[in-house]
């Protein structure tokens, strides 16, 4: 059968029980993956006779008792299936989820464990993981669904050896306003000074320098800020690649794009582009036009000098959201100095591939994959966030979805997180599934980001064009990751000096040939093979 390519989220739902060493198995099971008898081909339940699975799964809020949640207490009555699960915070994932492999005493599934391809293809290849190709094929039409519409996502999932070993998070690509964003410029200080929205690079400094210099809060005070762009550089950056000639291919291999003309790869931190865009970057730094902690500022600090409304132009989600700031509108994506206009930082909406894996262990796999195949689907994907109507959410005449004021507006105080993660699992967390805007009840399925999505969209790279995220042999990850650790160490601090002056560009060139002394050639070798891989 042909093998098909499939994202990393199926590496999470079977791993809990086995680590307590507890779950029952059902009565009369035989030899692993011949209980087909059982399985209904569509439809619910999924399985004729009830089962028993052993579940390891990954979760954020300590509250949470999944054994007693109404989110699986309801699919289990929907499917016949009943998981055992054990659950491990976050925090401690990387751990338990390693010691249950490396030990032996793993469970059926693994879910919301978020496994790294390269995990995916070592457990794989060494018969822990089942390779999920042929079940898919059989047993998943709403995923197969997804990689037919995606061919770059069916790409993605596929490991090195051509197998599929897990089920990923997937980002709908018609959701806009989850794929792309331009940052957010106060359209009233704009007014006041009688400017308008920048379309240039060198329009997006002037404005700026209005912004910091011409009181147009009008206060008096010399208290107003140009650019916040958050907590890191790479806010500043990723939306300025496009405008310096960078990405083309997208974002899901971010430090690769192709020389112009050709299918060979380049090293984008080591391109004549990069350093345009970071020499500008250091003009801004260097005028006190973006914030200036930007290197060293928290999220929850930056979050706080930002809720003040002192930043003329902010990269968040919309402010009036996150910040309760209105006023802010999208700004233009912005023509760079060499004419290159186009909002390059965009990926084909393939999140992590490893969210739900099924082991050698599991007793039904078929069964398993008609479970995790529902939360691909529309009802699958609107229980999984919405949960349950008149419990957690309602309808409008419209046909809209909303949580219910006891969820948005909860009388015990609790946010919305909070509040829904009492009956359902996904805040917080790793999930494996499809998230659409029409069940998704974040800043990002709001008015004014699908305005900001709309903007950016006539610039936003064509679909066709954005590269899969490339996935190597064991042996050449173990190669990659020995070199690009390093290097990656190295740009970042180089990043950050040419940005703040501590570094200057007539350094450039030492700058480049220090990266290749640390191994760049063999790195873009590597890149290079598993790219003409992929493409055959």
């Amino acid at each position: 059968m042909k093998k098909r390519r499939y994202m990393g989220i199926a590496a999470s739902l079977l791993l809990a029980a086995s680590i307590l060493g507890a779950c029952t198995k059902t009565e009369g099971t035989t030899e692993k993956g011949k209980n087909v008898g059982n399985v209904n081909a569509e439809g619910m339940p999924i399985v004729k006779e009830k089962i028993q699975v052993d579940g390891f799964a990954a979760k954020f809020f300590a509250s949470q008792d999944w054994n007693n949640l109404m989110l699986w207490d309801e699919y289990e009555k929907m499917t016949n299936i009943e998981i055992d699960w054990t659950t491990i915070q976050t925090e401690a994932l990387a751990e338990k989820r390693n010691l249950s492999l490396t030990s032996g005493d793993y469970p059926e599934l693994y879910f919301a464990s978020a496994f790294s391809k390269t995990d995916l293809l070592k457990y794989g290849q060494q018969g822990i993981f089942l390779p999920l190709n042929d079940y898919i094929d059989e047993y998943a039409p709403n995923f197969k669904k997804i990689l037919e519409e995606y061919p770059s996502v069916e790409q993605g999932i596929t490991m090195a050896d051509g197998n599929i070993y897990g089920f990923p998070t997937i980002y709908d690509p018609k959701f806009e306003a989850l794929r792309s964003g331009a940052p957010w410029i106060k359209q009233e200080w704009l007014d006041k000074l009688g400017l308008k929205e920048p379309e240039t690079t060198e329009e997006l400094y002037q404005v700026l320098k209005a912004f910091k210099e011409q009181d147009p809060n009008g206060n008096g005070k010399a208290d107003e800020q140009g650019w916040g762009g958050g907590y890191g550089i790479n806010q500043f950056i990723n939306f300025l690649r496009g405008s310096f000639g960078l990405n083309k291919q997208g974002s899901m291999n971010l430090n690769l794009d192709f020389k112009e003309g050709t299918e060979e790869f380049r090293f984008v931190p080591a391109t004549e582009e990069y350093k345009e865009l970071l020499m500008y970057l250091n003009m801004l730094y260097s005028e006190g036009l973006i914030n200036q902690d930007v290197f060293t500022v928290s999220a929850q600090e930056f979050t706080a000098e930002s809720a003040k409304g002192q930043f003329g132009v902010l990269s968040s989600i919309d402010p009036a959201e996150l910040l309760k700031l209105d006023g802010y509108v999208g700004m233009p994506v912005l023509e760079g100095p060499s004419g290159e206009r186009s909002y390059n930082t965009v990926s084909n909406g393939l999140g992590n591939l490893g969210m739900f894996v099924l082991t050698d262990k599991a007793e039904n796999p078929e069964a398993m994959v008609r479970w995790i195949d529902y939360l691909y689907g529309d009802e699958g994907t609107k229980m999984f966030f919405m949960g349950f109507e008149g419990v957690t959410y309602e309808e409008d005449e419209n046909g809209n979805f909303k949580y219910l004021d006891t969820i948005t507006d909860n009388p015990d105080g609790l946010n919305m997180d909070q509040a829904i993660s009492e009956y359902l699992t996904w805040p917080g967390g790793y999930y494996p599934g499809i998230v659409k805007q029409q069940f998704f009840q974040g800043a990002e399925s709001k008015e004014n980001s699908t305005l900001n999505a709309e903007k950016v969209k006539p610039y936003r790279i064509k679909d066709d064009d954005i590269l899969p995220g490339l996935n190597y042999t064991v042996e050449e990850s173990e190669q990659v990751s020995a070199i690009m650790t390093d290097i990656q160490t190295y740009v970042d601090e180089m990043t950050a000096g040419f940005i703040t002056g501590k570094q200057d560009f007539s350094k450039w060139d030492d700058y480049t040939k220090t990266m290749e002394k640390m191994g760049l050639p063999k790195y873009l070798e590597l890149a290079q093979g598993a790219y003409e891989r992929m493409q055959k």
